[in-house]
């Protein structure tokens, strides 16, 4: 079964997507096609149509082609909700760019329209793929790391002024949705979330300290508590110069997994009748080498600086979950969870105060 796939969104991710769609790639071919691009700027579209050698269309008329059975969404972040709803009504499977939209109101729309049409739809986190993720994820659900018991996000990111000046819709509240935490570190909050549980409470803090004339923040803080009892910390910042890689540590009471920069930099899962020290091992005892085998992966980047294989297997696992009819690894409800997340910290900077996560609740409808 072949998925004929067409792009909304002409910027770089959409460039990106079209680019793995269209490489040798013997896991793909045969299995996903690119058919067509779509953009609000008709030369932009044709532009990228050229460069893949495919048709170019305004939106209407992407939808219209009999030819494509599946979108992949790549407008700005406040858009998708509504071109998501458009491409599901004509039809069409949906696989869109992170963050789902920028409210969980919003997700809750589009996924409406998903269940009233039947069509499947994904949220792209390719973080979820990567080897080191995986390990750490099948470790976490065996029980090797015993308890969870905290966890910490870290995203010291920089982007220069000119990054969102380049884009009418960067640093805007309404196509946004918000700055360096709902734009850069919501793959970071999914896959903390996929790991170590939802997180059900959050208190916070966000600033601009960097940057000028974006109406969003370039620093937040959190401390985050998980239904499982564990808590947590985040840090989201395009403003930490020259900018460093994003980590992400679970540390349970039989174990602890570090994956930084999507390497898996330290993992230890206790051994039957293992012992620490009284006073801790202070990081020695790593067994991420035992590992490396499992860690080798696809090295290939697009000019944008992206690996291919993480975004190669997830669209290899919303190939599969269309034709078995079962809901993506990164389902809307995950996509859905990381926005909850990004506006209740949003909220809680907002009011001085905690702000309770709960299906339906005030606090997540809330935008930022």
């Amino acid at each position: 079964m072949e998925l004929r796939f067409g792009i909304i969104g002409c910027g770089s991710i959409g460039g990106f997507l079209g680019r793995l769609l269209t490489r040798e790639d013997p896991e793909l071919n045969g299995r996903a096609r690119l058919t067509a691009v779509a953009g609000r700027e008709r030369a932009r579209a044709r532009e990228l149509g050229a460069e893949l050698g495919c048709d170019h269309h305004d939106v209407p008329g992407l939808l219209a082609r009999t030819d494509v059975d599946a979108v992949l969404l790549c407008t700005p972040s406040g858009t998708h909700a509504d071109l998501g709803a458009a491409a599901l009504r004509a039809g069409r499977h949906l696989l869109v760019e992170k963050p789902i939209d920028v409210s969980p109101a919003a997700a809750d729309r589009l996924i409406s329209v998903a269940r009233q049409e039947g069509g499947t739809l994904g949220v792209v986190s390719q973080r979820r793929f990567d080897p080191a993720t995986r390990l750490a994820k099948s470790a976490i659900d065996a029980g090797e790391l015993g308890r969870i018991t905290s966890v910490l996000i870290e995203l010291p990111w920089w982007r220069e002024q000119s990054y969102y000046s380049s884009s009418s819709w960067r640093g805007t509240r309404l196509l946004d949705g918000g700055g360096a935490l709902m734009n850069q570190a919501v793959h970071a909050v999914d896959l903390a979330q996929w790991l170590a549980g939802p997180v059900v409470e959050v208190a916070a803090h966000t600033a601009l300290l960097a940057h000028h004339d974006i109406e969003v923040e370039d620093v937040a803080t959190a401390s985050l508590r998980f239904a499982g009892g564990a808590l947590g910390v985040l840090l989201a910042t395009t403003a930490a110069y020259p900018g460093r890689t994003a980590r992400i540590s679970v540390h349970g009471d039989r174990g602890s997994v570090v994956i930084d920069s999507d390497e898996l930099e330290y993992f230890h899962a206790a051994r039957e009748g293992e012992r620490a020290p009284a006073y801790g091992a202070f990081g020695s005892a790593n067994q991420a080498a035992d590992h490396a085998p499992s860690q080798k992966r696809d090295t290939a980047r697009d000019r944008i600086g992206l690996l291919y294989q993480p975004h190669r297997d997830q669209l290899l696992d919303f190939l599969d979950a269309v034709r078995d009819g079962r809901p993506p690894l990164a389902d809307a409800a995950a996509g859905r969870q990381a926005v909850a997340v990004v506006t209740a910290v949003y909220t809680s900077a907002a009011t001085g105060g905690p702000v309770r996560l709960g299906t339906g609740t005030r606090h997540e409808e809330g935008t930022p």
